[in-house]
C-alpha cells in the first residue's frame, strides 16, 4: 500500500521554508538543558542567556573544508588503482584461508576473532566468524573442565557478543571451595585482563561477574605501576576501555597484538586493516560533504541563530553508529534525525516562551502544516524542515524496504516533545522533581527513542509485529541506552560545568530527595546506575530477541559513544571526541 501520508517538498514548499526569517543577535554554541533548568531553580523569574558549552572543534564547517584541502579533494574525490584493489582482494583470500586454518587450533581462532574485530575489519568475514564461533559455542557448553582463564574468558566475551546466551557458571573452574575467584591467578596478567573484559558482558544477577570484575580490576590495577611501560599500558587500557563498551573503530589504534602462539596471520590483518582504513576514510569524507552540504540548504543556520551549528559532532554519531562500510546512505540519512534533536533541543533551551513551545508541541503532535498558523516565525521554519526531512526519510525508507515507516516516525518526535515541555514548565515553575520523576523524563528527552527508531527502520530487514511494536516503546534497548546518555550526560555537567552537582541533573534532583548526602556519593550511584543500566543494555541484545545483529551492533554503538561526547576536559572541550573525528576522516597515524 502506498504510502499516502508521505510527502516529498515541492518548490513552492521550499520556498516557504526561505521566506520566513527571525531577529537573532549572534551564534552560540549552546549546553544541554540540564543547565537551563538548573538557572530556573535559583532564579524563576530570570530569563538568562546560555553559557557557552565548548568543545575542541567549534566550528564545524571549516573543519570539514580542511579535511578536504588536506588531501586535494575539493573538487575530486580519492581514487584508488585496478593495483590496490587487486591486492586488496588478494589480502581478503589470504585471511579467509588463515580463518580455516585456524578451526583446528580453537584458542588461536578465539584470538584471530578478536583481532579482527579489534581491527574492524571483522565486517567483511561475517560468515566465516559465525561459523567459528558456533563450533566454540559446542566446546563451551561440553562437560569437562577447562583451566585457561585467557581462553574460557575470551570465548565466553566472543560468543556474548555475538548474541550467544552463554551461562557464567563457565568460570566456576576458577574459584576454591568459599567461592572466591583463587589467589594463584593473580599472576596470570593476560588472564586477569581477558576475565575482565569479560566481565563487562553480564547481566543483571550474575554475581560471579561482579565479583570477577571486582577480582581482575583490583589485581590489575597493581599491576599496571609495577610493569614495564609496554605491558603497563595494555593493563591501563583494558582497565580504561574495555572493548565491549568502547568503540572498536577508535581503540583499534591503541590495540597491540599481544599474543605469543603462531603468528603468520598477523600481518596480513594489519595490512589489511590500513588499506580499509584508506578506503572507509575516502567514504567518510564524502559523507561529511554531503551531510555539511545538507545542512547548508535546510537553511537552519541562518533562521536560527542561537541553535548549535555542528554537522561534523552530529555525523559522528552516525559514523559510531553504523561502522559497515556499506551503510553509507544510512550515515548521511540517520545524521540529519540526529541534527534535529539538538536544533528542538535548543529552541526550547533558548528561543521559546511556555506558551510557544506548547504550541509547538501541539503542532509536533498533530503533524499537520496547518498547525503551524499560530507559530512564530522561527517555529514554522523548524517544523516545516522536521516535516520535509522526516517524510522524505520514510519515503525513501519504503522505497527500499517496503515498509512506511511515518507513524512511528511522529510519534517518537512527539513524545521528544512532550518531555521537553515537561522540563520546559520546570523551568519556568522553578519545580524541582524527584529523582525518579526527573530520570523517568530524562528517558525521553534524552532522544535516543529517535536514534532507535531510526536507525531500525533505516537498517530494513525483517519488520514483524513484534520487532516493531518493540522499537516503538520507550522501553527494552531504547531505554538502556537513554539511561546510560541521561546518566553520562549528567555526570558531564555536575563535574565538567563547574556547578558542583547543582545543574538542574538526576544529581541535584537526588541530592534534595536525600538529604545528608554528598554529591561525590551521589556520583558513585549514578556510576552504579550507569552499570546496571550496561547490564540490562547486555542482557536485551542476547538471544532470543527480534532484532538484527546489525541493530544490536549498532545499539551498542550508541551506548559506546556516549562517552566521548561527554568526557570533558578542564576547558570544557571535548579532546577524545576530536581524536575520533580526526581518526574517522583522516589521520593515518598509528
Amino acid at each position: 500500500m502506498p504510502p499516502s501520508t508521505i510527502h516529498l517538498p515541492t518548490a513552492s514548499q521550499t520556498l516557504f521554508m526561505a521566506s520566513f526569517h527571525r531577529f537573532c543577535v549572534s551564534s552560540l554554541l549552546v549546553p544541554n538543558n540540564r543547565s537551563q533548568i538548573s538557572n530556573a531553580y535559583r532564579a524563576p523569574s530570570v530569563v538568562s542567556m546560555p553559557t557557552t558549552q565548548k568543545w575542541s572543534i567549534t566550528e564545524d564547517l571549516p573543519f570539514i573544508s580542511n579535511t578536504s584541502k588536506q588531501h586535494n579533494h575539493q573538487t575530486e574525490y580519492r581514487t584508488f588503482s585496478d593495483e590496490f584493489y587487486v591486492k586488496h582482494e588478494k589480502k581478503l583470500k589470504d585471511v579467509r584461508r588463515a580463518l580455516r586454518k585456524v578451526e583446528e587450533t580453537p584458542l588461536e581462532g578465539l584470538v584471530m576473532i578478536d583481532t579482527l574485530q579489534r581491527l574492524g575489519i571483522d565486517y567483511h568475514f561475517q560468515g566465516e566468524i559465525g561459523a567459528l564461533l558456533q563450533k566454540q559455542q559446542r566446546k563451551s557448553t561440553c562437560d569437562y573442565p577447562e583451566h585457561d582463564l585467557f581462553e574460557v574468558s575470551t570465548r565466553f566475551r566472543l560468543l556474548r557478543q555475538d548474541g550467544h546466551n552463554v551461562p557464567a557458571d563457565v568460570f566456576n573452574n576458577f574459584r576454591d571451595k568459599e567461592g572466591r575467584f583463587k589467589s594463584e591467578l593473580s599472576r596470570d596478567i593476560r588472564g586477569l585482563m581477558s576475565l575482565y573484559e569479560a566481565s563487562q558482558l553480564s547481566i543483571r544477577g550474575e554475581d560471579i561477574l561482579d565479583q570477577a570484575a571486582d577480582f581482575s580490576s583490583q589485581l590489575l590495577s597493581g599491576w599496571a605501576t609495577n610493569l614495564d611501560h609496554h605491558q603497563a599500558r595494555l593493563v591501563r587500557n583494558a582497565l580504561t576501555h574495555p572493548y565491549h563498551k568502547s568503540l572498536a573503530s577508535f581503540m583499534e589504534r591503541n590495540f597491540h597484538y599481544d599474543y605469543k602462539g603462531q603468528n603468520e596471520w598477523v600481518n596480513n590483518l594489519q595490512e589489511l586493516a590500513k588499506m580499509d582504513l584508506t578506503v572507509v576514510q575516502s567514504m567518510h569524507q564524502k559523507e561529511v560533504l554531503n551531510v555539511s552540504q545538507w545542512w547548508k540548504d535546510t537553511g537552519l543556520a541562518n533562521e536560527l541563530k542561537l541553535v548549535r551549528n555542528q554537522p561534523l559532532k552530529w555525523y559522528m554519531w552516525s559514523v559510531a553508529a553504523l561502522t559497515d562500510p556499506r551503510f553509507s546512505e544510512e550515515r548521511v540519512e540517520f545524521t540529519k534525525p540526529i541534527s534535529f534533536i539538538y536544533i528542538i533541543d535548543d529552541i526550547f533551551d533558548v528561543y521559546g516562551s511556555l506558551e510557544e513551545l506548547t504550541l509547538f508541541t501541539d503542532a509536533v503532535n498533530r503533524w499537520e502544516l496547518t498547525a503551524v498558523e499560530q507559530l512564530p516565525d522561527y517555529m514554522k521554519v523548524c517544523f516545516k524542515a522536521l516535516y520535509d526531512v522526516t517524510n522524505e526519510i520514510a519515503y525513501k525508507i519504503y522505497k527500499k524496504h517496503g515498509r512506511n515507516p511515518i507513524d512511528s516516525l511522529r510519534r517518537t518526535w512527539a513524545s521528544l516533545c512532550d518531555a521537553f515541555l515537561v522540563e520546559a514548565k520546570w523551568f519556568a515553575s522553578g519545580h524541582l522533581p524527584k529523582a525518579e520523576e526527573y530520570l523517568e523524563n530524562g528517558i525521553i528527552s534524552s532522544g535516543m527513542h529517535i536514534f532507535t527508531v531510526y536507525m531500525f527502520f533505516l537498517l530494513g530487514g525483517c519488520f514483524t509485529k513484534e520487532s516493531v511494536n518493540l522499537v516503538d516503546e520507550h522501553a527494552g534497548i531504547t531505554s538502556s541506552i537513554a539511561t546510560i546518555f541521561r546518566l553520562w550526560d549528567d555526570l558531564g555537567s555536575a563535574k565538567d560545568e563547574d556547578q558542583d552537582g547543582y545543574d538542574g541533573s538526576y544529581v541535584e534532583c537526588y541530592l534534595k530527595d536525600h538529604k545528608g548526602f554528598s554529591v561525590e556519593n551521589v556520583r558513585e550511584e549514578v556510576i552504579r546506575m550507569i552499570s546496571d543500566a550496561w547490564k540490562r543494555l547486555n542482557e536485551e541484545c542476547l538471544s532470543p530477541n527480534p532484532f538484527s545483529a546489525t541493530f544490536r551492533k549498532g545499539s551498542l554503538n550508541i551506548a559506546r559513544m556516549v562517552p566521548l561526547m561527554y568526557s570533558y576536559d578542564d576547558n570544557h572541550n571535548l579532546p577524545l571526541l576530536k581524536e575520533y573525528m580526526k581518526a574517522m576522516l583522516y589521520d593515518s597515524s598509528s
